[in-house]
Order: structure tokens, then sequence, then C-alpha cells
């Protein structure tokens, strides 16, 4: 099955917002695709930073069909990194699926792996999800909702651009890496396989969560919240617990929360609040071809020290 992130829809989605350089790459028996890898070229900042930012991002990771052969897959990954080498400095494949058995491909075409966490909470009905929910996590989806905040299902352009405003902030003074500019968000709101789910209290928006599906998994994208700012109101907790009913009521049998750090990467708290959805952590990694070696060293630096800023 192909997921949201290698599908048409996704790649004219990416094409609509005029951010990005997109890139499709596939290997066919006869009409049938077996092997799609897609993505987009993603820069920051200005031309300076963007010549040393340049890299293609192939989110899920590519879409093999279950007979595809080896020597496919290998003609894939060539004809990718082949024609992705002069234009970014690296490539990389975030994978949401299990690709342990085609490893041996990716590093025989000098790709290198690098483990990954995340986890994948069982939406098979709402009963189940509720089931595995830590009882911290409950508590605070209760008391959020007894006291006044509420989930906004459908909400307005002015709506979507305040809870911009919150994950700009939080990208700013926390995760430290660039943001997509706010017309990323007002598109993607625009498409059928999207979902915003924001959390609104005394009128004001304080957390929120974007999310992507198909016909089998939700994908919390981005999620941020105002947590500690008002007694008894959890947001954060909130804006996910409501991904995870939308995907247990809409039919989808997993919601996939898309990332929690490295192994070893210490004190991980996004990791730790993850864990209590009652998700399965699991190591799918990621894939990275390394097109300019002395580039790539350089642009490491930079970000190791916007980090530390």
């Amino acid at each position: 099955m192909i997921d949201i992130f290698q599908s048409n829809d996704f790649l004219q989605f990416l094409n609509k917002t005029g951010l990005f350089e997109t890139f499709r790459f596939s290997v066919s028996r006869g009409e049938r695709e077996v092997g799609i890898i897609q993505g987009y070229i993603q820069r920051d900042g200005g031309r300076i930073k963007q010549f040393f930012s340049r890299r293609a991002i192939i989110n899920g990771g590519p879409y093999f069909a279950e007979d595809i052969t080896d020597e496919e897959i290998k003609a894939l990954l060539s004809k990718c990194h082949n024609g992705l080498k002069k234009k970014a400095i690296y490539i990389e494949t975030r994978n949401f699926n299990d690709y342990s058995r085609f490893r041996p491909l990716f590093e025989a075409c000098d790709f290198i792996y690098e483990p990954h966490y995340d986890f994948i909470v069982d939406t098979e009905s709402t009963d189940v999800a509720e089931r595995n929910l830590g009882k911290s996590r409950k508590r605070d989806i209760r008391t959020s909702l007894r006291d006044g905040a509420e989930v906004i299902e459908n909400p307005t352009h002015g709506q979507i651009k305040e809870f911009y405003g919150l994950l700009s902030n939080l990208y700013t003074t926390k995760v430290k890496t660039p943001l997509f500019p706010f017309v990323f968000f007002d598109k993607l709101s625009q498409e059928p396989f999207s979902r915003f789910l924001l959390v609104e209290y005394q009128g004001e928006i304080i957390g929120g969560t974007v999310c992507v599906f198909d016909n089998d998994t939700v994908y919390e994208w981005f999620a941020c919240g105002k947590d500690g700012a008002f007694k008894n109101i959890f947001p954060s907790t909130l804006a996910t617990w409501s991904g995870i009913k939308y995907a247990a009521e809409s039919g989808q049998s997993h919601f996939d929360m898309m990332g929690a750090g490295a192994p070893g990467d210490g004190g991980y708290g996004v990791r730790e609040f993850k864990a209590k959805f009652g998700g399965e952590l699991v190591e799918y990694g990621r894939f990275k071809y390394i097109c300019n070696k002395p580039l790539y060293a350089i642009g490491k630096l930079g970000v190791k020290l916007m980090k530390r800023k």
C-alpha cells in the first residue's frame, strides 16, 4: 500500500505551496510501478544559508511493492542519488515503516543507517485507544475538558494562524530548527487528507495538532500547546488525544506520532510525553546518503551551534 507521503496527492500538495523543488523517481515493471521515491528539497534562510542547508527529504520512506526485486530496489536507489547529488548536500529517508530487511540494499548503495525512534498507537477502536492511555494522560484529558477546554475540529483561517504563532514560537525557542512558512499550513488545511484539531480555551487557541492520513494511518506531523499556562488545562495532551480519537473513529488502524528522537540522546522530553499515550515504541530509523561530505560537515556544525543558542 502506498502511504500518503508517497502518493500523487501529496506531491501535488507540495507543488501547490510553491515552497519546494519536488522530485519523484520510480521503477516500473511493464505499466506497474513497483517502487517509488518522492519528496522535496528543503532550504533555509537567505541565499548563503540555503546553499549550505540543501537537503532532500523523503517522508515515510520509499514505496516498495511486495514483489519488488533486489535489483529493482538498487536501480531505484541509484536513480535517486544520481538525480539528486548535485541538488542536495544529503538525502534522508524518514522511515515510518520497517525497512530492516532492505537495509543491506540501502547500504550497498552507500546509504548510512541512523537509528531513530517512533511511537505507533493502536487505534483499532476508541475503546482500545482509551484502554492503552496512561493514567496521568486520562486525568489530564478529563480535567481539561471539565474546566472548559474545547477541541475545534473545523478551525477558521484565523484560528489556524493563531496556532501557527504558537508552533513558530516553539520551534524558535525549543526545537530550534526551521519551521515551514504559514502558507504551507494554510494550503495543507485545504487538503482532504489533512486534519487540523485545535484546542481553544476562553476564546484563545492554546494548542493543537496537524495530522495527515491515508486509508490505514493518521500521522501527527505537528503538535504544540501552551502547557503550564492554565490551571488544570493540558492543551498538548488534549490535542494529541483528539488526533488518536479521530483515527479510531475514522477507521484508521494506527496513529503514527512521527518521531521520538534517536537512541542515546538522553532526557528526550518529547519521547517521555509520547510514551504515555500507550503506543508501541519502534525503531524504524532513517537512511542517509551524503552527496557532498565537506558541505555536510559544515552544515552539521552550523545546526549544532544554532541549537546551543
